[in-house]
């Protein structure tokens, strides 16, 4: 019976290699990088609310409308 705990060694091993080539970022670019993304974040969120907001206004528009066509 083959041990299995030597294959996960032997992964785990292979991922510290692959980790070990890895080029990281430096501190700097790091702070850039989350800058970016939060930057981003707050654009794409405020683009979403204002969609979201605008189909609100929409929907209440149409519903107004056919509240006023039925009664």
């Amino acid at each position: 019976m083959k041990n299995p705990f030597r294959k996960l060694g032997v992964f785990f091993g292979e991922v510290v290699g692959e980790l070990r080539k890895a080029t990281w970022p430096t501190p700097k670019e790091c702070r850039h990088y989350v800058a970016v993304v939060l930057i981003g974040m707050a654009l794409l969120g405020s683009y979403v609310a204002m969609v979201d907001f605008s189909l609100i206004q929409v929907v209440d528009l149409f519903s107004n409308w056919v509240r006023g066509a039925l009664g």
